[in-house]
Parts: structure tokens; sequence; C-alpha cells
């Protein structure tokens, strides 16, 4: 196993330890989702709050409702947020745990 090594420590997250096939499979899902610069800005907005409801989201954007639900539905997909229907409006928070996965990658 080759090791980039600095000052007796590793270099870098992705240097610490080899990934497995399936790990690089989904962490690349996840970067993946956030390779769109409407995604990652949707993604920041989220987690700059506890949670925040879609309507307070679509105005953010030049873009159509339907749009923006699609850019939701591929980052819920990738596993970077989640949500929750209360009556007619749908609230998104991001998952810490796949942010801080990203973030201990990095």
């Amino acid at each position: 196993m080759l090791l980039k090594v600095l000052n007796g420590q590793p270099c870098c997250g992705l240097a610490a330890e080899p990934l497995a096939d399936d790990r690089a499979s989904l962490l690349a899902l996840k970067f993946k989702a956030l390779g769109d610069p409407v995604r990652l800005r949707l993604v920041a907005l989220i987690a700059s709050t506890a949670e925040v409801c879609v309507c307070d989201l679509v105005p953010a954007f030049a873009l159509s409702g339907p749009t923006i639900s699609h850019h939701l539905k591929v980052l819920r997909q990738a596993g970077l947020v989640d949500c929750e229907r209360r009556g007619t409006w749908v609230y998104y928070h991001v998952l810490p745990e796949a942010l801080g996965e990203l973030k201990a990658l990095l």
C-alpha cells in the first residue's frame, strides 16, 4: 500500500485509507450531486438553517419550481438531504452524517 506521508501523517483523508469499491461508489454519487452549481447552492441554503420550506427555496433561484424540485430529488437520492411534508409544503434538512462523511474524506 502506498501512502503519501508528510511529517509522519497521511497527507489527506483520501490517503488515510484505501476506499472499498462500494463506499467509493456511494461517495461518488454524493460528489456528483454536488457537482451541479444549483444543487451546491441548494445544499448550502438548506444547511444554513435547521430546515427550510421549499416555498423559501424556489424564490432564491431564477428557475421554475419543477426544476428546483428535480434538483432536490437528486440531492435526496444521493442521501445528502431529506424532507418532511407538512400539509401542502415540504421542509428540507441536510443529513449531517452524509456531509460529515464527505468532510472526513476531504
